[in-house]
């Protein structure tokens, strides 16, 4: 069966869902900032994951969220654009040198955990994400990269438009190739942590409920290069 499709979607009207839990995730250290913005009324609650944990292997060991973006660390571009796309609250996760970035960036418009174990990949930091989010009264999660400075707000506001409910499951598309952000409903959480492994992130998952993913095509809006080897330095402003 093949995926469903969205063709940029207006906002609708959401059903309310609980969080689920998220067995196997690991408990964030660290965290911190503020309790979040108030959720807005009449629609779903959408927070923002930005997983920003990276060292920058391919970069000499420079971690991603440091790196400089039209002025500034690059994870304070990343946050404002989720917050931007329609995020009330807007939750980060660090690893590679967290003091660093909390003492450079400005973050104290979200809250911040630190993933201690972020040297075995994406997924863990993933895991950490989600167990933080399970105490926020969210209702669903719009993931992003760090080191994907061409998604914008926009891309992000089209995939949040496409929330349904709990048991949403949202992907941004690329000229048809399947990309982030992505949205995963609260009813997923738990097994969306249960899969997350390595550097695999959410793929497992994704790959397995393929055909429950709205599409979203963002490619007129936006660009999902990654910032991950210095040529790809360059692109940043």
């Amino acid at each position: 069966m093949a995926p469903k499709a969205s063709i940029t979607p207006t906002p609708r009207s959401a059903r309310a869902a609980g969080a689920a839990g998220t067995p196997g995730a690991t408990e964030p250290t660290g965290a911190r900032g503020t309790a979040g913005a108030a959720w807005p009324e009449g629609r779903g609650k959408v927070a923002g994951l930005l997983l920003a944990a990276g060292g920058g292997r391919r970069l000499g060991g420079r971690p991603k969220a440091l790196l400089e973006h039209r002025g500034r660390p690059l994870v304070e571009h990343a946050a404002r654009v989720l917050r931007e796309g329609g995020c009330a609250q807007v939750h980060i996760v660090l690893g590679a040198a967290a003091a660093a970035v909390r003492e450079q960036a400005e973050l104290s418009a979200y809250t911040v955990s630190e993933n201690p174990d972020w040297a075995q990949g994406m997924g863990s930091s993933l895991r950490v994400g989600l167990a933080a989010l399970t105490r926020s009264g969210a209702d669903a999660v719009v993931v992003a990269l760090v080191d994907q400075p061409g998604i914008g707000a926009a891309a992000v506001a089209r995939v949040v438009a496409a929330y349904e409910g709990g048991a949403s499951l949202v992907a941004a598309t690329y000229g048809g190739r399947r990309g982030h952000p992505v949205l995963f409903g609260a009813d997923r959480w738990g097994r969306i942590a249960a899969s997350a492994e390595g550097d695999r992130g959410a793929r497992a998952y994704l790959r397995e409920h393929a055909a429950a993913i709205t599409l979203v095509e963002c490619g007129d809006v936006a660009e999902a290069y990654d910032i991950d080897t210095p040529e790809d330095l360059r692109r940043l402003e």
